[in-house]
C-alpha cells in the first residue's frame, strides 16, 4: 500500500521564559519510486536556559548530520542508534572546551518513516505515541525512574522504590558521558491509513490519555491537532509548566488522497546561512571557530568569559538552524547550509537546517538539571580466571604453506553471563553461570590477508579492502557463511578443529575475568577501543589497525570496538533456556546470527561485553568480522 504523511509540528514555552526544546522535521528519498521518507528529531534540553538549548539544538544538528548522511547504506535501527552516538558525543566535545556548559543534556526521541514503516530512537523521557482505532499506546521506552519501576513490576519483578529516587529522574540521557539505555527496536512498526503518531517531549505531560485522545478526535488533521494539544496544556495554565513540543503524523492512503482533494500547500520559509563548512570530525560546524573567538587571549585577558561562551555557542547554533521554524512539503528541496559530510557517503538528498526557537536576549542562567541515576547494579558471582602469559601463543602450519592466525590459550572457567534485572537490556537476562572449556582463540580479529589465502584457495570472493592494508587491519564484508566456510578451510589445512566461538565463549573471552561492562571499567574512557565517541584520534569512518590498542587481561585485542565479530549462535531473544556448558546454541532464528563486541561507527554503549546484536547470516557488512577458535 502507498502511504502518505501529513507532519505537523509547533512547541509552546509553558510557564518558563525560556525554551529548551528543538525540534526538525527532515524530507529525504525514499528506497522506492515516489515513496515519501521523512525523518522527525524532538530534543528536550537540560541544563538551564542557555545550557538546554545549546544541547538540544547540538544534538537535533549532530543526529540530522548523521542520519541523512548514511540514509540507505545501512539498517535503519544502526543509522538511528549510532546516529544518538553522534550527538552524544557532540555535546561532550562542547562541553570540553566550555566548562560552563558542564551539566548540559538533553533527551531526544526520533523517528523515521518509509512507504508503511516506522523506525524509532528515544533516550530519556519525550513520547512517542501511536493513536489506532480511538486506542493510545506509548511505543518508545520511558527512561526514568518511575519508568523503570513501572517496567519491572510489568517483567513480575517489582521493585520497593530507592529512597530519594524521585519518579520523574531520569536513567538515561545524552549528556557527554555514557548512554545508560537507548530504545531502538530492530524491526519497524507496519503503519495502516487512519494512523496518527504524536511526538513530543514530556511537557505533554500535563494532560492525560484520555484527554490526548479527545483532543485528537476534534482535529481533522496534524496541523489542527498540534494546534489543540498545545492550547489544552496552555488552558491547564499548571503553575509550573514545562516547555512543550508537539509534532504530529497523520498517515494517508495516498491513492485515496489523490482522487479526494488536493493536497494543501503550506508556506514554507528558508532562512539563508553562509555558515563556513569545517574539516570533517568536527563536532559542529562552526564552533571550534566561534569558540576560538571568544577564548582568552593570549596575554591571559577574557574576552567574554564563560557567560560569554554561551551566548556565543548560542548565537551560532541559531545561524546554523537558522532561527525559525521550517516546514517542508511538496517535492521542492530546501537548500540546507553547507555542513560536515563525510566522503565516501554522500547525503542522499540535502536536508534542510532544524526547526528551532531563538533564544531570549538576556543574561543566561545555568540551572542544573534533573540528576541522571543508575540504580545499583547488582553484584555477579564470578570466577575470576588466571591470564594466560605470552607462552601460550601459536600458529598452526597449513598444508598449503603458511601459519594460520595467532592464537592464545583461554584457560577454562565459570562466569556469570549477560546482565542483572536492574538493567532494561532484556534480551541480556537472566544472567547465569556458565562453564567454559578451555580453548584457543585468535588474538586479533581474521585480518584480510588471512581470509584472502583462504579466498584464493577456494574460488570464493575476495572481499572489498576499502583500501585498508590487508594484512594489519581486520577483514570485513564477510557474512556469517563465510567466516563459518573459513573455519572449516583452516581446519582442513591444519588437521585441528578450528570454528566460530559460541556465544557465551566469546563473552567469557571478553571479559577476561571482570564483571564491569567493559573489561577495563564501568567507563569507556579515553583510548581503551576503536568506536564513535571513545575518544581517540582514529578515523571512525573505517576500522583501524589490530592491536591499536591494549590487550584484554587473557591477551586478546579488540574484544571492543573496530569490527564486530560474527559467533556460531542463532538468534534468541533472551536467555531463557540458555546452554551454561559453553556449548553452541542452536535453534531459535538461525537465518539470523549473533554479533558481539560493537565497531568502528558504534556508539560506547555498544561495546559492553554483555551486548548482543543480530545480523542476516547470509550478507555482509562493512562493520562486521570475526575472530576464531581451536579446540585443544
Amino acid at each position: 500500500m502507498n502511504l502518505t504523511f501529513d507532519i505537523s509540528g509547533s512547541q509552546i514555552d509553558g510557564a518558563r521564559d525560556y525554551q529548551e526544546d528543538a525540534f526538525l522535521i527532515t524530507n529525504l528519498a525514499g528506497s522506492g519510486s515516489g515513496e515519501q521518507a521523512s525523518l522527525i528529531i524532538c530534543a528536550d534540553g537540560m541544563g538551564g536556559h542557555a545550557a538546554g538549548n545549546v544541547a538540544s539544538n547540538m544534538a537535533i544538528q549532530a543526529f540530522n548530520r548523521h542520519f541523512s548522511t548514511h540514509h540507505g547504506k545501512d539498517e535503519v535501527y544502526q543509522i538511528l542508534t549510532d546516529g544518538v552516538g553522534s550527538a552524544n558525543y557532540s555535546i561532550a566535545e562542547t562541553v570540553k572546551e566550555t566548562a560552563a556548559l558542564k551539566g548540559m543534556g538533553c533527551t531526544l526521541v526520533s523517528a523515521f518513516f518509509e512507504a508503511n514503516h516506522l523506525w524509532w530512537v528515544s533516550v530519556g523521557d519525550s513520547h512517542l505515541y501511536l493513536l489506532r482505532d480511538g486506542e493510545l499506546k506509548k511505543k518508545n521506552a520511558d527512561h526514568s525512574y518511575g519508568g523503570f519501576l513501572d517496567r519491572m513490576a510489568a517483567d513480575g519483578k517489582e521493585i520497593e522504590p530507592e529512597p530519594g529516587f524521585a519518579r520523574n529522574m531520569l536513567m538515561s540521557a545524552l549528556t557527554g558521558d555514557d548512554i545508560a539505555d537507548i530504545d531502538c527496536p530492530h524491526t519497524p512498526l507496519e503503519l495502516k491509513p487512519g494512523d496518527r503518531i504524536v511526538i513530543s517531549s514530556d511537557g505533554l505531560d500535563t494532560l492525560s490519555a484520555g484527554k490526548i485522545i479527545h483532543y485528537s478526535n476534534e482535529s481533522t488533521n496534524a496541523k489542527e491537532c498540534v494546534d489543540n494539544l498545545l492550547q489544552a496544556v496552555t488552558d491547564a495554565a499548571m503553575p509550573r509548566q514545562d516547555n512543550t513540543t508537539v509534532i504530529v503524523i497523520d498517515v494517508h492512503d495516498k491513492d485515496a488522497v489523490a482522487t479526494a482533494v488536493p493536497e494543501p500547500e503550506f508556506e514554507e520559509i528558508i532562512i539563508e546561512d553562509d555558515s563556513d563548512s569545517t574539516e570533517p570530525h568536527d563536532p559542529e560546524p562552526d564552533l571550534d571557530k566561534t569558540l576560538e573567538s571568544i577564548s582568552p587571549s593570549a596575554e591571559g585577558e577574557s574576552s567574554g568569559g564563560g557567560m560569554g561562551k554561551i551566548i556565543g555557542i548560542v548565537v551560532l547554533l541559531l545561524a546554523i538552524a537558522g532561527g525559525a521554524f521550517v516546514f517542508l512539503t511538496g517535492d521542492k528541496p530546501t537548500p540546507r547550509p553547507e555542513i560536515e559530510v563525510e566522503k565516501e557517503a554522500p547525503v542522499t538528498q540535502p536536508a534542510p537546517p532544524a526547526e528551532v526557537t531563538r533564544a531570549p536576549a538576556v543574561e543566561p542562567v545555568i540551572e542544573k538539571p534533573a540528576p541522571v541515576v543508575k540504580p545499583v547494579e547488582q553484584k555477579a558471582e564470578s570466577v575470576k580466571p588466571v591470564p594466560t602469559t605470552s607462552k601460550g601463543v601459536f600458529s598452526d602450519r597449513l598444508k598449503s604453506g603458511g601459519n594460520g592466525p595467532e592464537m592464545i590459550w583461554i584457560p577454562a572457567g565459570k562466569f556469570s553471563m549477560g546482565s542483572p534485572t536492574s538493567r532494561t537490556d532484556f534480551d541480556e537476562r537472566p544472567r547465569h553461570t556458565v562453564s567454559i572449556e578451555r580453548m584457543a582463540m585468535s588474538k586479533y580479529e581474521v585480518s584480510f590477508a588471512e581470509y584472502e589465502q583462504f579466498a584464493n584457495a577456494t574460488g570464493r570472493k575476495i572481499p572489498d579492502n576499502l583500501y585498508l592494508e590487508k594484512t594489519t587491519h581486520p577483514v570485513i564484508n564477510v557474512s556469517w557463511d563465510d567466516a563459518l566456510a573459513y573455519t572449516k578451510w583452516l581446519s582442513r589445512e591444519s588437521g585441528h578443529k578450528y570454528r566460530l566461538p559460541s556465544e557465551s565463549e566469546w563473552e567469557y573471552a571478553a571479559r577476561a575475568g571482570t564483571i564491569d561492562d567493559y573489561w577495563w571499567g564501568r567507563k569507556i574512557g579515553k583510548n581503551n577501543a576503536h568506536c564513535f565517541g571513545c575518544s581517540t584520534a582514529y578515523d571512525p569512518r573505517v576500522p583501524t589497525k589490530r592491536g591499536s590498542f591494549k590487550a584484554n587481561p587473557f591477551g586478546l585485542f579488540d574484544t571492543s570496538g573496530n569490527v564486530l565479530e560474527w559467533v556460531y549462535d542463532c538468534y534468541h531473544e533472551n536467555y531463557e533456556g540458555a546452554p551454561t556448558d559453553g556449548s553452541v546454541w542452536e535453534g531459535g532464528d538461525c537465518s539470523v546470527r549473533i554479533v558481539r563486541g560493537g565497531s568502528y561507527g558504534s556508539p560506547p554503549p555498544a561495546l559492553r561485553n554483555a551486548k548482543r546484536d543480530k545480523f542476516k547470516s547470509d550478507r555482509s557488512y562493512d562493520n562486521i568480522g570475526f575472530r576464531v577458535v581451536r579446540e585443544p
